[in-house]
């Protein structure tokens, strides 16, 4: 055999193998986005109640409302005791599902979850949603134009509360062997995004620890779904039309909130790690090969965005409650 027939059965190989990951790929996006809105998961099997933070508004809000028409009881956890008080009539009426209310402020130390605990106490929690979340600025800002109790705020409420969360339920999902864990974290979380430093860096926080916690409890029942997850479910979205993102108007591009939260349940146990629905996986695709890393750490693209006047969100789920 000649050299270059040995290199041409070597490119032979490598373009096969390369079509093949690619098919792969092409499949499993099929059966996520689209096979899955036939072969839905009954999250009841999960346990009697869901716990959704960040509940009275965007996706958390979707997310709320979805899982009680699909049979759960629900408790909503956010800092507005009048929201919840609604939308916990709203669901009792329209569903007719149970509903606890907690009351609370993320933004907060560790000093709030003990009452959680206590409030969660005797319920069989079959579904976790860390939902809740908050930006540090309307606009695209340095890093030292944060305020110095800004930072630590941020830093509680979507970090923090992601790991205490979690360990509130999961000891009694493990005890029964199933439970189902969806983190909520964002595209500006996939690549590092200057000017949204602190935001960036709190959300792909969100995908490695959810993304962890399902390799090491997958064998012991446990979904954990990081919207891009599924044992834990990690969700990565795009723009979805809410308050935070001033209420876009809804497109191919754009999910309303509730259409993004049905469709994202639909891909539990397709996927641990999900941008929820298909135009935002095809988005995110996109952005990858368009916003390569040199460009978007550039100082170009830094003063662009600079002179911009207000950040869209990428995620509706951030809200301030």
């Amino acid at each position: 055999m000649s050299f270059t027939d040995a290199l041409t059965i070597i490119g032979g190989l490598t373009v096969a193998l390369y079509l093949l990951r690619l098919a792969w790929r092409c499949w499993c996006g099929f059966r996520q986005y689209v096979l899955s809105e036939h072969w839905q998961v009954d999250l009841r099997t999960y346990g009697q109640w869901a716990v959704v933070t960040g509940a009275t508004s965007g996706i958390g809000k979707a997310y709320a409302s979805e899982l009680a028409r699909r049979g759960l009881d629900v408790v909503l956890v956010s800092r507005s005791e009048e929201k919840l008080r609604m939308l916990a009539k709203e669901i009792k009426e329209e569903y007719g599902r149970k509903t606890r209310i907690i009351r609370v402020d993320f933004t907060g130390s560790y000093s709030i979850y003990p009452a959680i605990a206590e409030e969660l106490r005797g319920l069989e929690i079959g579904i976790l949603v860390n939902n809740v979340g908050m930006t540090c600025s309307d606009h695209f800002s340095y890093f030292l134009e944060i305020p110095e109790q800004k930072i630590t705020q941020v830093i509680n409420c979507n970090m923090l509360s992601v790991p205490q969360m979690t360990r509130l339920v999961l000891p009694h999902m493990v005890e029964r062997g199933t439970g189902l864990i969806i983190n909520i974290s964002s595209q500006v979380g996939i690549r590092p995004q200057p000017l949204l430093a602190l935001y960036s860096a709190t959300k792909i926080f969100v995908t490695y620890f959810s993304q962890c916690l399902h390799a090491e409890y997958k064998s012991k029942g446990i979904t954990v779904q990081v919207k891009d997850a599924a044992a834990s479910q990690c969700v990565v979205p795009c723009m979805v039309s809410t308050n935070m993102t001033n209420n876009l108007k809804v497109n191919c591009f754009v999910k309303s909130a509730s259409g993004f939260a049905r469709e994202a349940l639909n891909t539990v146990s397709h996927s641990s790690y999900t941008s929820g629905c298909l135009s935002h996986a095809l988005q995110n695709a996109a952005l990858t090969v368009l916003l390569p890393d040199w460009l978007r750490m550039s100082t170009f693209l830094i003063r662009k965005l600079r002179n911009h006047p207000k950040v869209t969100n990428y995620e509706g789920s951030v809200c301030k409650e």
